[in-house]
C-alpha cells in the first residue's frame, strides 16, 4: 500500500476541473514519454500517490453503512492500483478521468456483496442504486430532496418499488436491540418486543386433538385423560382402569399412532 504522507490534497474532479486541476496530468504525460521500465514504474507510483486522496474520498461516501471505513479505503486503494495497471500505455492525458469510475465500480460491487446485514431481493438493490443516483441529480436540480414520485419518474420505476427500495437503508446496519426506546428511557428495544405466546400452539393442538379424543372408546378416552391431562404414570393409570402397566403402554402407543395418522391425513 502506498503511503499517503506528503501527498497533495485532491478533491474528486469534475469534468471541467480535470482539464486544469488534475495533478496527474503532467505525470501521465511523462509516463507516456518514458522509455524505461524503471521510469514508468516510478511515475506510476507517483500517479497513485497523487490520486490516493480521491480514492479515500470516494470510500468515505459509504461511511456508516455497515462496513468499516478502513475496509472501504482498502477496496478503493486496491481499485486505484488496479486501474493504474490497466491504464499504462493507454495514451490518455488524464488518469483520474479513467480511475474514478473504476474505483466507484469496485466500491459499489464490494458494498453490494458485503454491505448488507439483511440482504433484500436483487431487484430492490438495483432499484435503490438507481434511485440513489437519481436523487443526487434531482437534489442538485431542485435544491431540495425529491419526492418518491419524482424519483419514480426519473428512474422509470413504479412509485411502490422506489418507496420499498429506499426503505432498505436499515438493511445495511440494523438498529441494536440494546438501543433505548427513547433518550430518557431505561427500556431497550429488545425488551419492548413481543414474544410468541405458547398458548396459541396449545390452543391449536387442543382444537385438533379434541375430535380425535371423542372418537375413542370410553376406556381409551379415560386412559389418555389420565396420562396426558391428569399426569399419571402408566402404572397409576393401569391401577385406575384395572389393567397392567404393559397393557397401558401398548394401548397408549396404538392410540397415539392413530392420532398421528389422522392428523397427517387431515
Amino acid at each position: 500500500m502506498v503511503s499517503t504522507s506528503g501527498t497533495t490534497s485532491v478533491s474528486e474532479p469534475t469534468s471541467a476541473q480535470q482539464r486544469t486541476d488534475d495533478p496527474t496530468r503532467d505525470l501521465v504525460r511523462r509516463l507516456n514519454e518514458a522509455r524505461t521500465a524503471q521510469a514508468r514504474r516510478q511515475l506510476s507510483e507517483q500517479i497513485i500517490e497523487a490520486a490516493l486522496p480521491v480514492a479515500d474520498r470516494l470510500a468515505a461516501r459509504y461511511r456508516g453503512r455497515g462496513i468499516p471505513i478502513d475496509d472501504l479505503r482498502q477496496v478503493a486503494r486496491t481499485a486505484l492500483v488496479q486501474a493504474m495497471r490497466r491504464f499504462q500505455g493507454a495514451g490518455r492525458e488524464s488518469f483520474l478521468g479513467y480511475a474514478v469510475p473504476c474505483i466507484r465500480g469496485e466500491l459499489r460491487r464490494h458494498f453490494r456483496d458485503h454491505g448488507w446485514t439483511v440482504r433484500p431481493p436483487r431487484r430492490l438493490q438495483e432499484a435503490r442504486q438507481a434511485a440513489s443516483a437519481a436523487r443526487s441529480e434531482l437534489e442538485h436540480t431542485f435544491g431540495r430532496e425529491p419526492s418518491v414520485a419524482e424519483l419514480a419518474a426519473a428512474t422509470d420505476l413504479p412509485e411502490e418499488t422506489v418507496a420499498e427500495a429506499m426503505s432498505t437503508s436499515h438493511c445495511f446496519q440494523p438498529d441494536s436491540l440494546d438501543r433505548p426506546l427513547a433518550d430518557d428511557s431505561g427500556v431497550s428495544v429488545g425488551e419492548a418486543l413481543g414474544e410468541a405466546d405458547p398458548g396459541f400452539a396449545s390452543a391449536e393442538a387442543r382444537a385438533l386433538v379434541r375430535p380425535l379424543l371423542k372418537s375413542l372408546a370410553p376406556r381409551d378416552q379415560r386412559l389418555i385423560t389420565l396420562r396426558f391431562f391428569a399426569g399419571l404414570t402408566q402404572s397409576e393409570t393401569g391401577e385406575c382402569i384395572g389393567i397392567s402397566q404393559m397393557q397401558v403402554s401398548r394401548l397408549e402407543a396404538r392410540i397415539l399412532r392413530s392420532f398421528r395418522e389422522s392428523l397427517a391425513a387431515a
